[in-house]
């Protein structure tokens, strides 16, 4: 009998999620010094991690010989400052992905289902599907999320509502009024699961809090991977109600959390020159990049986060060209966007640089995979 046949069916359907591509791998591949290729696939932070949460995690490798604190208590508790909530109300996850899974297997059975936008981040879709429930997914016109036909989609199998702000991949963001009206459509019985993960980098991002507080059945995730620079790590939480958070500790690993990721979580809540600079870069990047992407006469979708959306004629080509020249974007052939890359904001040297490649690339032969004109205009 074959490992196939043992199997929960679900699994052989699974979906395998992507990431992008390591540095290594294309140094390998394309015989490339691996210090001068430019990683621009993954919305990492261009600045790299927070000084304070390094050096904490520096200082807590001299106690690598003992178990971490299985309940994060100085995490929980410093969120629970930060958020003006009990420490209670949050459980930490080794990333946010961690408890997307946890929610799901929790909150979904088979034949659930769970409302998302068509473009949402793709590890809504993944987890619903390895519950055995049925992702749901609405057309996102213009690339954003349409929350009037979200609510329309949601019929008596829906468990869970998802909503990113800003979304991965497509970077659009949603007011306070327009979702706290989404939520005020729910039934009691749907779950409203908000990605917080680019939060840090709005000036002002909604806050979902007094609806919890208030009883709405909602929960809210966020990272340390992307504007605290601690990717490497895998941390991130989610808050929301006690009751529900207790039920998710019930179902998490035990030391699902490093004591080393602890210590540097703790220490970057603090680092606020990191996010302040952080932000500014990324905000400068964003302009840097729009001016580009207008002179060369390229398509793309703005974004509040720390990533752009950017038109081609094949992204997948795109993609294979662009690591020719030493640059790493991600291709988005998973979320149906087969003539779409994802680029990450980088510093202002190392925008330049991806600059000066598509200029080249439109001077040349490998001009009609991006252009539909083969000079730069």
């Amino acid at each position: 009998m074959k490992y196939t046949e043992l199997v929960r069916p679900e699994i052989l359907k699974q979906p395998v999620y992507e990431p992008g591509k390591p540095i290594e791998y294309v140094a390998r591949e394309y015989g490339l010094d691996p210090d001068n290729i430019l990683k621009l696939a993954s919305n990492e932070n261009p600045l790299g991690a927070s000084p304070l949460g390094i050096e904490a995690a520096h200082s807590a490798l001299a106690q690598s010989h003992l178990y971490p604190d299985g309940g994060c208590y100085a995490l929980r508790h410093k969120l629970a400052e930060r958020f003006s909530l009990q420490p209670e109300q949050f459980v930490i996850g080794n990333g946010s992905n961690e408890i997307m899974v946890l929610l799901c297997h929790a909150l979904l059975r088979p034949g659930d289902e769970a409302v998302m936008g068509a473009q949402s981040f793709i590890a809504f879709k993944l987890s619903v599907l390895l519950a055995g429930a049925t992702p749901v997914e609405v057309p996102m016109p213009d690339m954003r999320h349409d929350l009037e036909a979200m609510a329309d989609a949601v019929t008596e199998k829906t468990r869970m509502v998802y909503l990113p702000s800003p979304n991965n991949p497509t970077g659009d963001t949603h007011s306070q009024e327009a979702i706290e009206c989404l939520i005020e459509r729910l039934p009691d019985n749907v779950v409203f699961l908000f990605d917080e993960a680019y939060a840090e980098y709005l000036e002002v991002a909604p806050d979902l809090r007094p609806l919890i507080e208030k009883g709405h059945k909602v929960v809210c995730c966020r990272t340390f991977s992307k504007i605290y620079g601690l990717a490497a790590f895998r941390l991130g939480y989610a808050y929301g109600s006690a009751e529900l958070m207790g039920l998710l500790n019930r179902i998490r690993q035990p030391f699902n959390v490093n004591a080393i990721g602890q210590a540097a979580a703790l220490a970057a809540l603090d680092d606020k020159d990191h996010v302040a600079r952080s932000r500014k870069v990324n905000q400068q990047g964003q302009a840097q990049l729009t001016e580009l992407f207008k002179r060369l006469g390229l398509d793309f979708v703005p974004s509040e986060a720390n990533f752009l959306l950017l038109r081609v004629r094949n992204g997948k080509d795109a993609f294979e060209v662009l690591q020719k020249h030493g640059i790493i974007v991600r291709p988005l052939g998973g979320y149906g966007l087969s003539d779409w890359v994802r680029v990450t904001v980088g510093t202002e040297l190392e925008n330049a640089r991806l600059g000066q490649c598509l200029e080249q690339i439109a001077q040349g032969p490998e001009a009609p995979v991006f252009f539909h004109q083969t000079t730069a205009q």
